[in-house]
């Protein structure tokens, strides 16, 4: 039988974030007997799909952590690659570091090069003018432009063309059945309390900090409710630190990365997004298809609604006034299955699975 075609993924690590979890949605979908995936990562621990990759026949690669001016990770990478000639696609998700990567494979004549944009932002920290500086030489050194949204795209590759590839989703595990949110607050020991909602990795972009002061307006107006945060990250802590210095302890559930997002959203009435920059972001594609009410920040790009049940509000309005936004829209609101809306919008999975297999297959058979 002939062997599947490999693709090297480049990314950070394998954990529970958005777009390695569109990683997986697309590899658990592609047909893994033509294709499969491998994966480079820079830390040294196991990550929460490192198991599942293992299992699905994927390889995994450890090297230091990325750093733009250290000639050991140059080189590191430059033995890696001569070390694994066999490799003809190389697709990148470094946002702006990307160029590093696909620089040391364009020297050892890796012909399919893929950088692949997931923000349309970057935090403006100390890091930001070098990232900056990076990101512009990555069309050099790049012979494929992907891109989760438009914003995403433009932002990254500043006038080149590039593709959308998009976040997509297994949209039948998502549907919105009554009978397992019932199940799943039972076992989350919630009754008849109003579940805010919010899945993301705890750090600045997604703006916790925020969300944790609307929950409190919320509250202050309906005591009757609870905020669940499906996540982890270097901000939980303080995040942590804030909910017990406004007494919230008992109405915020952290519940830590999870495989279980799924059935998570069932037990959900609101998913709140008060993040400060995205492209498009997988979860939001997963609330949408489980039939949620949702808000989202202004910033987020106005490419995610994918259904008549996102709002928008903007980061200029206070807490109070998000919180009276959010009362005010929910009181009417009657849940039902929105997985058509996410089909026809293109976001399905099994078809874009098959797209880029197809992208895949054919770009190698170029250099055949």
């Amino acid at each position: 039988m002939e062997e599947p075609i490999r693709i090297l993924h480049v990314v950070t690590y394998m954990g529970r974030g958005g777009l390695e979890t569109m990683l997986m949605n697309y590899y658990r979908n592609i047909d893994r007997k033509k294709i499969q995936f491998d994966f480079l990562v820079h830390r040294d621990f196991e990550a929460d799909y490192d198991a599942e990759i293992l299992s699905l026949g994927g390889k995994i690669f450890h090297v230091s952590r990325l750093n733009p001016f250290s000639p050991h990770y140059y080189k590191e990478l430059d033995v890696f690659f001569k070390n694994h000639p066999a490799y003809k696609i190389v697709h990148v998700h470094q946002d702006c570091l990307s160029s590093i990567a696909l620089k040391v494979a364009m020297k050892n004549h890796i012909p399919v090069r893929i950088a692949h944009s997931h923000s349309s932002s970057q935090d403006k920290n100390f890091k930001f003018l070098i990232k900056k500086y990076f990101m512009k030489s990555i069309p050099d050194y790049a012979t494929h432009l992907f891109a989760c949204g438009k914003e995403a795209g433009d932002w990254m590759f500043n006038g080149k063309s590039y593709q959308i590839v998009n976040n997509a989703i297994d949209t039948n595990l998502y549907v919105y059945n009554e009978e397992k949110r019932n199940r799943v607050r039972l076992d989350l020991g919630l009754n008849d309390e109003l579940v805010i909602g919010h899945v993301g990795r705890f750090n600045y972009p997604k703006n916790h900090d925020f969300l944790i002061d609307v929950f409190n307006e919320i509250h202050k107006k309906d005591s009757n409710t609870k905020l669940l945060l499906v996540g982890s990250g270097d901000l939980e802590e303080k995040i942590k630190k804030k909910v017990n210095e406004l007494g919230l302890c008992d109405q915020v559930l952290f519940l830590g990365s999870r495989n279980d997002v799924n059935e998570l959203m069932q037990a959900m009435d609101v998913f709140v997004f008060p993040s400060h920059y995205e492209g498009i972001p997988v979860t939001l594609i997963e609330a949408q298809t489980s039939g949620l009410p949702i808000f989202i920040s202004s910033n987020v790009p106005s490419q995610c609604k994918l259904t008549p049940n996102v709002t928008s509000v903007s980061l200029e309005k206070n807490a109070g006034e998000w919180a009276d936004v959010i009362l005010k829209n929910i009181r009417t609101f009657i849940r039902k299955d929105m997985s058509s809306y996410i089909k026809d919008a293109g976001y399905d999975i099994q078809v874009n699975a098959k797209w880029l297999e197809g992208f895949y297959l054919s770009e190698v058979k170029k250099y055949e």
